[in-house]
């Protein structure tokens, strides 16, 4: 069989057109071997291949392949192109195609969410009798077209009724697309025609938007062609609302002191009566590091793949036969649960021990149980490890595996052995088992409740995992332990934030095609429909931080192209190594740090240079070792310990390691340096202008292709809708990838990209985008009304357009106002905090809303603890807030 490719398709000069698939004749599957096309037009390629041995597939599946010289190569998004050679007649078909970009709209439409919740819908077609001999294939893809409507195709010629509306010719549902096949051999050509939308209940017809298509394509004897036109042209894009709450801050009447995943349920009936059609919730993996309090922090797992048992219910898990066990608990149960805020560890201290006596007690039914037999096995690659992490965990009292005295490095094969069902500890190990199999009963339990509802779920997964993590013992070499994972400088965090996570070995993750984050978008695609990528900046680049280093303003981004030193020359820049790359300290800046104490300071840890300048002494050179000493010597942080991590990075650069003081980064923020402040006007000019090219130009090109090497891979490796956390110092490229990759970019009120607005509006919001007033990182926006009167007075006059001085709270009508902004908002997605809906009702808010903040982000000392003050029970009996919420979400089109 011979096939002609003809791809429609703006290129422009440089850029080559492939076909790759899964035949020898377009490279079987590998794209060096990819069949490339020939240049006919700027807006098309063509091929011709034969195909001619009878091993090959049957079903050819093929896509198309960008690829530029110095580029990442783009693959078009649709993956569904397929020729049956098995059933076609044909001995020569011609294929018509139309690029798929990935970043169109309507390929977010055939995500899990949309396909199998938001937009499933039965579709009844009216039966139509394909001719004997068909010669063209029509298919196109029309996402949004409703139950009640069908596909019809109209054009010039007999076969196509001559544009008569009254005699459409409906398409049939394949797969992803509508299709028919028509006769056409006897038509003349060129053709036109238009697809379309009859709407059954009226009775009416709507042509699709733009200029008729052509066809040009006659056949001749046994040839066939097939047209993927694209997507239908309609004029209608989808908007939903959702709900973002932490599970662990759910509060029922059922609670243990904690939101467990049970109380899903419920939050998915509140979700339907209120037109919501999404719950977003933050990580829930296992955390379980310490047994204290620290452990509360959701985004440094222990485990990429484990679940946290925090979120056990332990009367599923007891069923009827164990109830009397669990009722034993009710006291301490209920003092927990009339605790305002999660009690984190006396919580998952008690479900522990609770849950080790129910392991104990139905260890022998469970053990004999084919459904965990499936589960085990399913999971058996990460879950082994997983319980065998554990158990050194707890028999070491540590997480940190570097002080073990057995399998300081994992050794799969002492592993296996040391799980064995033989061994004397077998149910320390395999009570990790069962709580895992339950966890993951009762949250895709829930998930599936949600679904039934017509609600999706909505995951999160950290950009860092715990550097004394299962993960990290199992494959160190996928990550940079000498590196702390973190963030740049920002309004809400002046010193930067150093999260302590190790950074990703992404040349070592490549090598098996990312494979470790596949496990992770697999393991998450159990139970939600879409996620969010944390902190998605660190796909183009990441802020690391020495190991040494407490304080993230001390970090740097990497990859990065340094400067070096002849730039300094070149830009008439006297440079001093000493100057320039250690603290500079000064009697001034003492004085201005510590006052009274300065002469302390210089007598501990000072050495006074011959200039009369200051170094500090090799015991405290660092951060941590600055930290020690005041733990050893200080008790808790003072001034002093702070002010000298002010002289630690009060410097300008930062040396390339292994470059022999020949290459350098600019210390992030160094206008604000009494090192820059002190420096001549013109050096301090010249600097800056070599500073922000460094941060602003010459980085874009090395970022952008960092980021389309890894995420469009990532993206392809699942069907999850995948939404981005864009926040913070975001280069110029990540909105052009964002959109390239069609990745949903987040919009928030009060942190807007624009660096030379105040404020976002809304309205402005790309339509793959989710809107926000607030995140869990931020206050609510009733605590945010509060923290400055001048920026409040701002935002109240400018874009609430009100006049006069700013009220001195956040009353409802402001509230719900705010909350309108985002509901009519062009994005695709309006979300928000439940704090923050909850804020539309005098009666429903609550009264200190310094209560309702989830995260401090520049507090590493933060403790995650909200809880609601409602219960869901008594959330679901305020029939009228729903009604107002609901009525809000129809309004605007969005539910």
């Amino acid at each position: 069989m011979i096939i002609h490719f003809y791809l429609r398709f703006h290129t422009r000069f440089g850029q080559n057109i492939f076909v790759t698939g899964n035949i020898e004749a377009i490279g079987n599957g590998d794209p060096v071997e990819a069949f490339a096309l020939s240049y006919l037009d700027k807006e098309s390629w063509y091929g011709t291949i034969q195909v001619k041995d009878t091993k090959e597939p049957v079903k050819l599946r093929y896509r198309y392949l960008l690829r530029e010289e110095g580029s990442v190569d783009v693959l078009d998004a649709e993956n569904d192109r397929i020729i049956d050679i098995s059933v076609s007649s044909a001995n020569e078909v011609t294929v018509i195609d139309t690029w798929n970009a990935e970043g169109d709209f309507e390929n977010i439409f055939y995500t899990k969410p949309f396909r199998d919740v938001l937009l499933s819908r039965e579709r009844t077609i009216p039966a139509l009798k394909e001719p004997r001999s068909c010669t063209h294939q029509f298919k196109v893809k029309a996402p949004l077209v409703n139950a009640g409507e069908w596909v019809c195709i109209t054009g010039e010629g007999k076969t196509f009724r001559n544009w008569d509306v009254n005699k459409l010719l409906p398409l049939k549902k394949e797969g992803d697309w509508f299709t028919i096949k028509v006769n056409l051999a006897k038509g003349d050509f060129p053709l036109k025609y238009k697809y379309g939308v009859y709407d059954i209940k009226r009775k009416t017809f709507v042509y699709e938007e733009g200029a008729d298509r052509q066809l040009q394509t006659s056949v001749f004897g046994k040839q066939a062609v097939i047209l993927h036109d694209g997507f239908l042209r309609l004029q209608r894009k989808w908007k939903g609302a959702g709900v973002a709450i932490p599970v662990f801050s759910l509060r029922t009447n059922r609670g243990f002191g904690t939101g467990e995943f049970n109380d899903i349920k419920l939050l998915a009936d509140w979700a339907k009566q209120s037109g919501i059609k999404l719950l977003q919730f933050l990580p829930v993996n296992d955390t379980t590091a310490t047994f204290t309090a620290k452990d509360s922090y959701p985004y440094s797992g222990i485990s990429s793949l484990a679940l946290h048992p925090l979120y056990i219910n332990l009367e599923s898990v007891a069923g009827t036969h164990h109830a009397s066990l669990v009722k034993r608990f009710s006291k301490r149960k209920k003092s927990l649960d009339q605790l305002s805020y999660l009690d984190y560890e006396s919580v998952v201290k008690f479900k522990l021990s609770a849950l080790k006596e129910l392991y104990h007690a139905q260890k022998d039914a469970f053990l004999s149980d084919k459904n965990y037999f499936d589960f085990f096995e399913c999971n058996r690659e990460w879950l082994a490890p997983y319980a065998a992490f554990c158990f050194l965990r707890d028999k070491y009292g540590t997480a940190d595996f570097s002080q073990w005295r057995s399998n300081k490095v994992y050794n799969r094969e002492n592993i296996q052995k040391l799980v064995l069902p033989s061994q004397s500890h077998y149910d320390d190990i395999c009570f990790h088992y069962f709580v895992q199999y339950h966890l993951h009963l009762q949250l895709k339990e829930s998930c599936e409740y949600a679904h039934q509802k017509g609600i999706v779920c909505k995951g999160d997964i950290p950009i860092g995992v715990s550097r004394h993590s299962c993960d990290v013992w199992l494959d160190p070499l996928l990550f940079n332990v000498g590196e702390q994972a973190g963030a740049p400088p920002d309004p809400f965090a002046v010193k930067g934030q150093n999260w302590g996570f190790p950074t990703y070995n992404w040349k070592k993750m490549k090598e098996d095609d990312y494979a470790w984050w596949r496990k992770r978008f697999a393991q998450m695609n159990n139970y939600f429909d879409a996620f969010r990528i944390d902190h998605i900046l660190g796909f183009f680049r990441i802020w690391s931080i020495p190991i040494d280093a407490v304080e993230g303003i001390m970090g740097r981004f990497v990859p990065a192209i340094p400067v070096h030193v002849s730039e300094f020359a070149r830009n008439h820049i006297w440079f001093d190594e000493d100057r320039y790359c250690k603290p500079y300290i000064t009697d001034e800046i003492l004085i201005s740090y510590f006052a009274e104490k300065t002469s302390t300071v210089k007598e501990i840890f000072l050495i006074e240079k011959e200039n009369g300048d200051y170094l500090l002494k090799e015991a405290f050179d660092t951060q941590v070792k600055i930290e020690e000493y005041f733990q050893e010597n200080g008790g808790e942080p003072d001034d002093m310990k702070h002010g000298l991590f002010d002289l630690l990075s009060n410097t300008i650069l930062i040396p390339e390691n292994g470059t022999n003081m020949q290459q350098f980064h600019f210390r992030i923020s160094m206008q604000q340096t009494r090192s820059f402040q002190q420096l001549d006007p013109y050096t301090r000019q010249q600097l800056s202008e070599l500073y922000n090219d460094y941060f602003y130009r010459r980085q874009d090109g090395l970022w952008k292709a960092e980021a389309l090497q890894k995420l469009p891979a990532l993206k392809h490796s699942t069907d999850m809708l995948v939404c981005g956390e864009d926040l913070g110092m975001v280069p110029a490229c990540v909105p052009e990838v964002m959109k390239q990759t069609g990745v949903i970019s987040l919009e928030i009120q009060r942190m807007p990209k624009d660096p030379f607005v105040d404020f976002f509006h809304p309205k402005n919001a790309p339509y793959l985008s989710i809107v926000t007033p607030s995140t869990h990182d931020m206050s609510t926006l009733r605590g945010w009304w509060l923290e400055d009167e001048d920026v409040t007075q701002r935002f109240y006059n400018d874009v609430m357009g009100r006049y006069g001085k700013v009220p001195a709270a956040c009353e409802p009508g402001s509230n719900r106002e705010i909350i309108m902004q985002h509901v009519y908002s062009p994005a695709m997605w309006s979300i928000f905090q439940l704090q923050d809906l909850l804020g539309m009702s005098e009666e429903l808010r609550r009264e200190d809303p310094s209560e309702e903040r989830i995260n401090q982000p520049a507090n590493p000392e933060h403790q995650w603890k909200y809880r609601m003050h409602l219960t869901l029970e008594v959330l679901i009996r305020q029939k009228d807030f729903s009604k107002e919420l609901k009525t809000l979400f129809t309004e605007s089109g969005r539910a």
